[in-house]
């Protein structure tokens, strides 16, 4: 027998309902908010990832599944939607089309890492991006959105963390600054980060090894190292979010695991998934677009794990609507009667009505039987009497009401 590959899971029929749910949320929220639909490939020019991820980042450096192809051009399986998004929104023109240009996606990814809890190397994501909003307004909406389908599915208790990460500018003098800390305390880092504090020292911020923890939380502070321009867009953010009654605080500590963003960048964390509670995080990148080819032009995102997101449900208790049963079974006794419920139930799914009949040769007690496990709300015995009768019952599976119907008017019925 051939097994899945590690890291990867079946969506089997019982589950696959759910992930239809929170979908369907996902696509009805985005719309919501006037975000249209885009699709880009499972792979990529590595490229794509090595300059918009960021070469110092663990993605890049360990975690991408990049490959040669039959012309030795370097490929990647996508290990995050962003950057995609980027490459089509700038080859495709979509910048000179209007703006803010919104979008959202819901992809697979793929990043070789060790499978855990709600962590798998095959997983997915439901995204949005919002270029050309430069405003402090487009940071507090792609938040909102985020907060908003959250809400939808069933998650309300959640902690909205927040911080600012600055720009080129205030962001160069805080790395000084941290790096130079960083180098005072070099031999209590981990070996990883000893090697980031000089390559992309707000990287070490991000650590989980718990020595860099300690180290870190006596760091000094982004925030103390603002510009002005970076302290009124965070201020505006804070204020917007505050005007439509939303909670948050400020996380000094979120640096976002890319090295793309700037300015605001934000987690939504829950404690129902263990030690790493992030459910969904984002944030600002106005530079991305133009280290990719594109034109100076700013953009506001978030990503959000699906199979996080359903364990956070699981964990939380939170109940996902029943699948829709069929609507019509269509019980045939005999050959004859066989052909016409056939032909029935063909006519009924033609005009939008989820029918079923026997596919198994079973006899009509184990007919029955089926039709109750596969939830029918209605059946339909068609045997020699009723076609000479020219009648049939319908029996309601609820209650067990049944009531006589023609058979010229069976599919007017339902």
């Amino acid at each position: 027998m051939i097994n899945i590959p590690k890291g990867t899971k079946d969506v089997l029929p019982k589950e696959a309902y759910r992930w239809q749910y929170i979908e369907k949320i996902a696509r009805k929220t985005a719309a919501d908010f006037n975000v249209k639909e885009i699709r880009t490939p499972v792979f990529e020019h590595t490229e794509v990832f090595a300059r918009g991820v960021g070469d110092t980042t663990d993605i890049v450096n360990k975690e991408m599944y990049t490959f040669l192809d039959k012309g030795n051009r370097s490929v990647t399986l996508k290990p995050e939607g962003t950057s995609a998004v980027v490459r089509s929104f700038i080859e495709n023109g979509l910048f000179n089309e209007t703006l803010p240009s919104k979008l959202f996606y819901l992809t697979p990814c793929f990043r070789y890492e060790r499978p855990q809890a709600g962590r798998l190397r095959e997983f997915h994501q439901f995204g949005v991006e919002i270029f050309g909003g430069e405003g402090a307004d487009t940071d507090a909406e792609v938040i909102l959105l985020a907060k908003t389908f959250l809400e939808r599915v069933g998650i309300r208790e959640l902690s909205l963390n927040l911080n600012s990460i600055g720009c080129k500018i205030c962001r160069a003098e805080y790395n000084d600054a941290l790096r130079a800390y960083l180098k005072s305390r070099e031999e209590e880092l981990c070996p990883l980060c000893r090697e980031r504090a000089e390559k992309n020292p707000l990287r070490v911020l991000d650590c989980k090894d718990e020595n860099c923890k300690k180290v870190t939380a006596e760091a000094p502070r982004i925030l103390d190292y603002l510009c002005e321009d970076c302290k009124a867009h965070f201020e505006r953010v804070k204020s917007l979010l505050t005007a439509c009654g939303v909670e948050y605080k400020i996380d000094p500590d979120i640096v976002r695991g890319l090295d793309y963003y700037t300015k605001t960048v934000f987690e939504f964390v829950s404690t129902a998934i263990g030690a790493q509670g992030t459910v969904c995080g984002g944030g600002r990148y106005d530079g991305l677009v133009e280290s990719m080819g594109g034109p100076a032009l700013c953009g506001v995102g978030f990503g959000l794990g699906l199979e996080r997101l359903l364990l956070l449900m699981d964990n939380l208790g939170v109940k996902v609507p029943e699948e829709p049963h069929v609507k019509v079974y269509v019980a045939p006794m005999g050959e004859r009667a066989y052909e016409q419920a056939f032909r029935l139930v063909y006519r009924l799914r033609a005009k939008g009505v989820a029918a079923e009949t026997d596919h198994a040769g079973r006899s009509l007690k184990a007919q029955m039987k089926y039709a109750d496990k596969i939830g029918a709300e209605n059946v339909i015995v068609l045997g020699d009497s009723e076609l000479e009768s020219g009648e049939a019952e319908i029996k309601r599976m609820n209650d067990g009401e049944k009531r006589k119907v023609s058979l010229d008017r069976l599919e007017d019925e339902f």
